[in-house]
């Protein structure tokens, strides 16, 4: 047992400075196989209210997860305003608890000298940064303040909803990008989480649609938009009520990925590695609308992303998880194998918690077994 939240740090991220969050990088697309693998759901922790290996009353509206590239996972508890942490090879919780301010939703990991916060006459760069619905941005260190995170950006007057948030470097420096739900943009924060104005903007779409979750994934900004409730405060649920966009780091739109269709306010993004059954290589799309998770072909055939379908379970039907948020793959340590897709949810209208995992069958249910 690690006896202060400085010596956890030091085994999971201090050792490591100068690491970001792990993304898979783009692999090929395989669509033949002589099997028809399907994927598992693993329920390794809830709040009590979903059957799990381990009941944590924390775990609550569990929402953003990261890793660096050796620590177990952290996960954002919207409901309970808290960061706890787990192992992603056992499922254990790891003794730090992080009481962040709000309520938090995107979280990211940052292993250079930058976003620097203070407390009292301690100051020190953030290693985990989370954003909240409050319209705040938070970063934590452990020499700073060893069990809070400390605010470093504030725009709850200006009526932010932060619903995620992304990290990524620019020829510029390094940039928090944070979806404001509230406002309809890409709100852009540099190493001192000064405003950086421009971009992320899309005019074509559709009035009422705005940044929802938002992800680094190989060097590109992905960002879903979901349908804004009349308080532009939530999102209204409901087939085809979604759209994801690429943009550079700087803000430029690449190109459109998905349009509608099976979209239903989506927020969790991931890029597949090339080891992870017919949806190797492809983005994955999670809907927290109806729980399903989607994968889309990047390698464009005559100028358009191909929609792979959805990740199916044994019996053939897509898997559904209520109330569906992050997905990220494992980082091959402790937060768990690189080709494991783990993911955050908040069952039963948010009001409860469930971190588990998605792993390809090594049956073949093509053949009856």
């Amino acid at each position: 047992m690690l006896k202060t939240p400085l010596a956890l740090f030091g085994a999971l991220s201090l050792a490591c400075a100068g690491e970001r969050s792990v993304a898979p990088s783009l692999q090929p697309s395989f669509s033949l196989q002589h099997a028809t693998p399907f994927y598992e759901q693993h329920n390794l922790v809830s709040d009590g209210a979903v059957s799990a290996d381990l009941v944590d009353a924390a775990l609550v509206n569990a929402w953003g997860l990261v890793a660096s590239a050796t620590s177990p996972w952290w996960v954002a508890d919207n409901g309970t305003g808290l960061s706890t942490l787990y192992n992603g090879n056992t499922g254990g919780k790891i003794s730090l608890t992080v009481t962040v301010p709000g309520a938090p939703t995107g979280i990211v990991f940052s292993g250079g000298a930058d976003f620097v916060v203070t407390s009292g006459t301690r100051s020190g760069p953030a290693r985990f940064i989370f954003a909240s619905e409050d319209g705040t941005i938070s970063g934590w260190n452990p020499a700073v303040a060893a069990t809070q995170a400390v605010v470093g950006v504030d725009n709850s007057a200006g009526g932010a909803v932060y619903k995620g948030l992304a990290i990524a470097s620019t020829a510029a420096g390094v940039r928090l990008y944070a979806s404001n739900f509230h406002a309809g943009t890409v709100d852009v924060f540099d190493a001192g989480f000064h405003p950086v104005s421009g971009g992320f903007t899309d005019a074509h779409l559709p009035p009422g649609y705005a940044p929802f979750g938002i992800q680094q994934l190989g060097g590109t900004i992905y960002v879903t938009y979901a349908l804004q409730d009349a308080d532009k405060h939530d999102d209204v649920a409901g087939e085809g009520h979604g759209f994801v966009n690429a943009f550079d780091t700087g803000g430029h739109l690449l190109r459109r990925v998905a349009s509608r269709g099976r979209l239903d306010s989506p927020w969790g993004l991931a890029l597949a590695p090339a080891d992870f059954g017919d949806v190797s290589g492809d983005l994955l799309v999670g809907n927290f609308g109806d729980g399903h998770i989607n994968a889309f072909d990047l390698h464009r055939r005559h100028g358009k992303v191909n929609r792979q379908g959805q990740l199916e379970a044994a019996d053939g039907r897509p898997i559904v998880i209520d109330g569906l948020w992050a997905l990220a793959f494992g980082n091959g340590a402790t937060a768990g194998p690189t080709n494991v897709l783990f993911f955050t949810a908040g069952p039963f209208g948010e009001a409860h918690g469930l971190f588990g995992k998605l792993v390809v069958s090594a049956a073949d249910r093509s053949r009856g077994e």
